[in-house]
C-alpha cells in the first residue's frame, strides 16, 4: 500500500469530509450541502488528508485562534480540529504525520501555541499537549432549587428580554469580545461562529437545526451584559410539567447579569429541569441557589488541551498572582519548544528569555502546557512526578505565581 500525507485538493473535499464522517461514526457519506458548508470554513493549505492509493483515510485540520491568557492578553493559537485515522488503517503513524507537519508549520508562523479539544484522554499527550482547562455541567431540580417563585427581573434596575437571531448577531459580538478579554480560556468566535449558531447558516451534524429562545440582558445603562442561548422540551405526565431547558449559551460580563440570567431561566413557568450545558468548573451556579444540592454534576472532565509552541511569548504573555522568579528546563522531544527560560514575573506582567543558569523547575511541554492557563498545580505534578524540583521549594513557588483566582473556560467547541 502507498500511504501520502498531504494538503487536500479542491476536487478531493467530497472524500475528505467521507473520511471525516467515517472516523467520527457518522455514515461515510459526503452530503453535498455539508461539502459545501465545511469547505466555506476549511483553508486547504492547513487541511491535510492521508491518502491510500489515491483514497481518504485520514484527516486533520486547523485554523488560526485567539486565545486569551490570564490578564486578558490574547496570543496567536494554532487550533487543531477534525482529526480521524480510518479504523483500517490506525497504528501506522498517520496522526503522528499530520500533527508534525502541523506544529512545524504553527512554530514557523509564529504561533504561541497550539490547541484542541481531545476526544480520547491518551491521544494527545505523546504531541506534547496537555489538559489546561476544564468543564462542569449540572442537572438542577428547579423545584429543589429554592429561588423565589415570585422573581420578576433583576432588583438591580437592569431588565431581559427576548430577542431574536438578527438581533443577536448584532449585539452579540461585541458581548462576547468583552467577555474574552477578561475570561483566560477562551477563544475568539467568528462571523461564521455567529451565524451557525443563530441559524443564519445550516448546521453541521445529524441533528436538525432547533431554534432556540435568546434572552438579553441590558444594565441600567442599557448595555448589553449577557446572552442566554437556550432551548426547551415540552413534557408533560399526567398533566404536569415536566419540562427541561438545556442552556446552549451563556455568557456575561458582569455578576448582575449572570445572576439576572440564571434567575430568569429559573422563574420560567413549566420548567422542573435545566441542563446547564457546559461550564467553567467553578462557576458560580451552584452557589446561587438557595440549596445548591439542588445542583447535580452530570459532567467534569479535562476540555481545552494546550501545547506550548514558543515558550517565551506564551509565557511572557500573562500575569501572574504575585512576584516571583522561576527557571524552567522545558523537555519537548519534537524539538520545537524546549529549552531553559528565565521567568521573572508579577501582576504587572513578565519577562522570559534562555538562560544558562541552574534549572529549579524540570517538566516536559506537555506539563507546561497543563500549567500556563493557571488551572493544574505545579505541586500536585510533583508529587505524581511529571515535574521535577531541582530546587527545593520550586514547585510551591510556580503554585503561587501559576495558579489563577478564578479558573480558566473555554466556553466553546473548536
Amino acid at each position: 500500500m502507498s500511504l501520502e500525507i498531504r494538503p487536500v485538493g479542491e476536487t478531493e473535499v467530497p472524500d475528505w469530509v467521507r473520511a471525516m464522517r467515517t472516523g467520527f461514526l457518522v455514515p461515510p457519506v459526503a452530503p453535498k450541502d455539508e461539502v459545501e458548508i465545511r469547505r466555506a470554513g476549511m483553508d486547504l493549505a492547513r487541511t491535510q488528508g492521508a491518502f491510500d492509493d489515491g483514497r481518504c483515510v485520514g484527516t486533520f485540520r486547523s485554523f488560526t485562534q485567539r486565545l486569551t491568557v490570564p490578564g486578558g492578553t490574547a496570543v496567536t493559537a494554532n487550533a487543531v480540529t477534525n482529526v480521524t485515522v480510518t479504523p483500517t488503517h490506525r497504528r501506522r503513524g498517520l496522526l503522528g504525520r499530520m500533527m508534525g507537519n502541523a506544529l512545524r508549520a504553527a512554530r514557523e508562523r509564529g504561533d504561541a501555541a497550539a490547541t484542541l479539544l481531545s476526544a480520547e484522554y491518551p491521544i494527545y499527550g505523546r504531541f506534547g499537549f496537555g489538559p489546561a482547562s476544564r468543564v462542569t455541567r449540572w442537572e438542577v431540580q428547579v423545584t429543589r432549587a429554592g429561588l423565589d417563585p415570585h422573581y420578576a427581573g433583576p432588583a438591580d434596575g437592569g431588565r431581559v428580554d427576548f430577542a431574536d437571531g438578527d438581533t443577536v448577531r448584532q449585539l452579540a459580538p461585541a458581548l462576547h469580545e468583552r467577555l474574552r478579554a477578561r475570561q483566560h480560556g477562551a477563544v475568539d468566535r467568528t462571523e461564521r461562529w455567529w451565524r451557525m449558531a443563530t441559524g443564519d447558516m445550516p448546521q453541521l451534524g445529524p441533528q436538525a437545526w432547533t431554534e432556540p429562545f435568546y434572552a438579553l440582558y441590558r444594565s441600567p445603562a442599557g448595555s448589553v451584559d449577557g446572552l442566554l442561548t437556550y432551548t426547551a422540551d415540552a413534557v408533560w405526565e399526567a398533566k404536569l410539567p415536566m419540562n427541561t431547558a438545556t442552556v446552549r449559551d451563556l455568557i456575561a460580563v458582569s455578576p448582575e447579569a449572570e445572576r439576572a440570567l440564571w434567575h430568569f431561566l429559573f422563574s420560567i413557568d413549566w420548567i422542573t429541569r435545566v441542563d446547564t450545558g457546559l461550564r467553567a468548573p467553578d462557576d458560580v451556579l451552584p452557589l446561587l441557589l438557595p440549596d445548591p444540592r439542588a445542583a447535580r454534576v452530570t459532567t467534569d472532565a479535562d476540555y481545552m488541551w494546550l501545547r506550548p509552541l514558543d515558550v517565551p511569548a506564551l509565557l511572557e504573555a500573562r500575569t501572574y498572582a504575585c512576584p516571583g522568579s522561576l527557571v524552567l528546563d522545558v523537555t519537548d522531544p519534537d524539538g520545537l519548544s524546549g529549552g531553559r527560560f528565565a521567568l521573572e514575573a508579577g501582576p504587572d506582567g513578565a519577562s522570559c528569555v534562555p538562560t544558562s543558569r541552574p534549572a529549579e523547575l524540570s517538566l516536559g511541554v506537555g506539563e507546561l502546557g497543563a500549567l500556563c492557563l493557571g488551572d493544574e498545580s505545579a505541586v500536585r505534578l510533583a508529587a505524581l512526578g511529571r515535574v521535577r524540583e531541582d530546587r527545593p521549594g520550586a514547585a510551591a513557588r510556580a503554585e503561587l505565581m501559576l495558579r489563577t483566582a478564578r479558573r480558566p473556560w473555554c466556553p466553546d467547541m473548536f
